[in-house]
């Protein structure tokens, strides 16, 4: 199952506080198909889809369409945030370590 990195769920509860809905999350869906591949949609949601598998993680809701989920198993959902924008990482493997004192970085 996706795990998600304490910066990459802060960014999410920060996400999904713009908006009343308790079941609001970021869902990740299948794009449109490049020369690369298939690419991956990140978009803000208040509810899943039917089917969508859910990742939760320190109050942070992601959604995954059932063709990703299987993609993203063993995969780490990480963020970095540079004057207020945040990049969602897709990342292989076990959670990276954060040697800065503030979390807000990987080492």
């Amino acid at each position: 199952m996706l795990t998600l990195t304490p910066v990459a769920s802060q960014a999410i509860r920060e996400i999904t506080s713009q908006t009343e809905d308790p079941d609001a999350g970021i869902r990740i869906s299948t794009g449109t198909d490049t020369p690369q591949g298939t690419a991956l949609e990140l978009s803000l949601v208040e509810e899943p889809e039917p089917e969508d598998e859910k990742v939760d993680e320190d109050g942070a809701t992601v959604y995954l369409e059932p063709d990703v989920a299987g993609l993203l198993e063993d995969k780490v959902l990480d963020a970095e945030v540079d004057e207020g924008q945040v990049t969602f990482l897709l990342r292989d493997g076990e959670l990276p370590s954060y040697d800065a004192p503030n979390g807000n970085g990987p080492s």
